[in-house]
């Protein structure tokens, strides 16, 4: 009769150890399995979203979440690698995701807000169950973005990161660094209430949508078709670039200055 469980030993890089029990991180441990148990079960079971896992080697060949563990396996689990390129390796999602969307859970609003400042699409409503972030994160091709490692433990979540900083700004440098967003920042090209795209207006048009003064000063706007809001480069573009501009140079790239309203 076959045993109903066998033993595999685990080993977890970096930041994953973060997810791991005290007594599990930075090194080996032997762990019991049951038979039928796969890598994405197990590496769950100790505590690690698979949203956060980019490379898994089993006796040193690289693996999807399916594999079934046997006993005496050794498993070497690695997140997202920032300077070497693993994609001849990866075996662990059928793709990567072509456009870079978000939803965020009810925590990051302000994180949401400046994801789209930056230009990024990223859906957000605090009265979102973790049941409609998973199901829109599936049917849309969207990166979960929480702080709930539960969420991003559920089965139909395939893309997402679990966010370590406390506060936006620092939220969000930590998700440029990740997923190396620099070079997609394009300022002012998305309502922040909406999340839809701003389309140049004609100045004459927004006479009595914005105050006198801001008209006699500035040349360009944009609005929003749903809400009918209407932007400008005033000292709020002023602070939103240099906050941009201070979170690219943070993770060592060169800042451009935007110079369009999208």
């Amino acid at each position: 009769m076959l045993p109903s469980m066998v033993t595999a030993t685990f080993r977890f890089y970096e930041e994953l150890n973060d997810f791991l029990a005290p007594q599990h991180r930075r090194h080996e441990f032997a762990s019991k399995c049951a038979r039928a148990a796969t890598t994405k079960h197990m590496i769950e079971a100790l505590g690690v979203p698979h949203t956060e896992v980019e490379l898994i080697l089993v006796n040193g060949e690289s693996v999807g979440f399916d594999r079934l563990l046997a006993d005496g396996d050794r498993v070497a689990v690695y997140p997202k690698f920032e300077s070497l390129d693993i994609r001849p390796l990866l075996r662990v999602r059928e793709q990567p995701l072509r456009v870079v969307r978000f939803i965020a859970d009810a925590h990051l609003g302000g994180l949401a807000r400046l994801l789209r400042m930056s230009g990024f699409d990223t859906l957000y409503d605090n009265n979102f169950a973790d049941l409609d972030i998973a199901a829109i994160a599936e049917r849309e091709g969207r990166i979960v973005l929480t702080r709930d490692r539960e969420l991003l433990k559920r089965r139909n979540v395939s893309h997402g990161c679990y966010v370590r900083a406390l506060k936006p700004a620092q939220q969000l440098r930590e998700i440029f660094d990740r997923l190396d967003l620099a070079s997609g920042i394009r300022p002012l090209c998305l309502c922040l209430n909406c999340n839809v795209p701003l389309r140049a207006i004609d100045k004459a048009l927004v006479a009595g949508r914005v105050p006198p003064r801001i008209l006699g000063r500035y040349e360009r706007f944009s609005t929003c078709d749903v809400c009918g809001g209407v932007f400008w480069e005033g000292s709020h573009w002023t602070r939103m670039c240099k906050l941009l501009d201070g979170v690219v140079k943070a993770g060592g790239e060169a800042a451009e200055s935007p110079t369009t309203a999208g």
